[in-house]
């Protein structure tokens, strides 16, 4: 059983992503994967929209004689991602109590 991912959680995931390096589209795909089912063709216009509202940059880099598109984080893209994190705490934390139990939420 899988549970689905929402558009701000996956918006969040791909800040994320990018904040730590870096990156380009199949890479993106592929880490993401390690927590959630998500394709290429799902994460391609997630990129465009983070990138039209200014919360990600791209640069081409050669590689293997062809261009690769990366995608940068922007500040206003770091301001997001701040307030993704601090909203995923909150929502973890109350998740967490029903799930485990209060005493063993932290």
């Amino acid at each position: 059983m899988g549970f689905p991912v929402s558009s701000g959680l996956l918006d969040a995931m791909v800040l994320s992503v990018v904040y730590r390096s870096d990156t380009y589209g199949y890479e993106i795909t592929q880490l993401l994967r390690q927590a959630v089912d998500v394709s290429e063709s799902t994460l391609y216009p997630v990129l465009r929209r983070l990138q039209k509202n200014g919360l990600l940059e791209t640069y081409d880099k050669e590689f293997m004689g062809r261009n690769r598109r990366y995608y940068k984080i922007t500040s206003a893209g770091i301001t997001a991602l701040d307030s993704y994190l601090s909203e995923w705490r909150d929502h973890k934390a109350k998740v967490d109590k029903i799930l485990i139990g209060e005493e063993k939420a932290v």
